[in-house]
Order: structure tokens, then sequence, then C-alpha cells
């Protein structure tokens, strides 16, 4: 499966915001985006070109794919099912989003990266029910429990991202037992539960064309 392999700071450098594809190190001085506040290239600290209508649409679109960990055409893949789902399609969007097995295991606590999820899933350390899941894009339900191997629950990686969720909370669709390295899925996801600066009526504007 395709997948951008390049330097992330840069990706946090051309949408202008903290996107966090670094986990903790993101907080430190030593940030790309602290240390070069502008676009990379040749020219990104000269020019600073006003962006309007689509380029602020495609923008949008590049950031939230960008945040998920995820390229063109499965973004495309979530937007057409997200259109024939009631509701409101944006929010239909961001909700299939935050569903992914490996956004959950970073909103958990598992892992500081989506990047890190993908890779705990993909080497078969994550477990859906009780049962081994080592695909990524994995849709979550309600009522479902994730943990890691027990092998995993001591893994240094596994209990500083724990470390770090305790400070900034579990969303209120999932519940967390720290002690177990488990969480359960106690809802769906809401809009106001998704606290990134995402406009996602522009994403919904942009494939509407």
């Amino acid at each position: 499966m395709a997948r951008y392999i390049g330097p992330v700071c840069r990706l946090c450098r051309r949408e202008g915001i903290k996107l966090f594809l670094k986990g903790e190190r993101c907080f430190k001085p030593s940030c790309g985006i602290e240390k070069r506040n502008f676009p990379p290239g040749q020219h990104g600290h000269d020019r600073r070109a006003k962006i309007v209508g689509y380029g602020l649409q495609l923008r949008e679109k590049q950031k939230v794919k960008r945040i998920y960990g995820i390229l063109e055409n499965q973004f495309r893949s979530y937007f057409e099912r997200a259109v024939r789902q009631k509701g409101v399609t944006g929010e239909n969007l961001l909700a299939q989003l935050e569903r992914r097995l490996d956004n959950v295991l970073v909103r958990l606590g598992f892992a500081t990266t989506h990047a890190q999820a993908r890779q705990f899933v993909r080497h078969g350390h994550v477990v859906v029910n009780g049962k081994k899941v080592n695909i990524p894009s994995y849709q979550v339900s309600v009522g479902e429990e994730i943990g890691v191997k027990e092998k995993m629950k001591k893994n240094v990686q596994v209990v500083s991202a724990l470390e770090l969720v305790g400070g900034r909370g579990t969303p209120h669709w999932m519940e967390l037992n720290s002690e177990n390295v488990t969480g359960k899925i106690v809802s769906l996801p809401k809009r106001e539960d998704i606290n990134m600066p995402i406009q996602e009526r522009m994403i919904v504007e942009l494939y509407s064309k």
C-alpha cells in the first residue's frame, strides 16, 4: 500500500500549523515549525501568496489527509461513503476517519502517532475483542474492545504513549482502562468530540464541484 515516507516536518510547515506527526517531539523547541515557521522550499521564506477559494479548500483537504495519514484514493473513498450515509456529509467523513483502528490507538494513548499506530497494527500487536486485527483502516464499532497483546503492555513506546494521553484526556466516545491497556468504544464519535482545527465544509465543497 502506498504511503508517504518523506520528512514529516515539512508537511506541518506547508499547512502552517502543527499536525503532531512526530508525537511528543512536536512539543519540543526543536520542532520544525517552531524553528522555521514558513512553507518549505527554496522560496518558502520569501513568498507568502494569499490563498483564496479553491486554494483554501485544497489546503483543508490536504491538512486532514495528513493528520490521519492517508492518501488521495482512500480519502476519496471515505468521502463517497459519507455522501451515501444519512446526516451531514462532512461530519460523516470525520466520523469514519476517527473510527479507523490506527486513529483509535492514538486517541486511546496506545501510540503517539498514526505512523506508529499503523506499525503496531501491521505487525499484529493489536487485538479487537480478543482477536488480532492487522488492518489499520478497520472501522471500530460501538461495544468493541481494543487492546494490545500481552507482550506489548510493557513496551516502552506504549508506556510512554499512555503517559502522554494522561495529560490530554480520552475522547467521550471511548473508555480507557490504562491498567489493562484496553479501551472500549461506548458511542459513535460526534463532531464536538473532534477538537482539531478542521473545516470539513470546505472539503465537501471541493469534492462537490
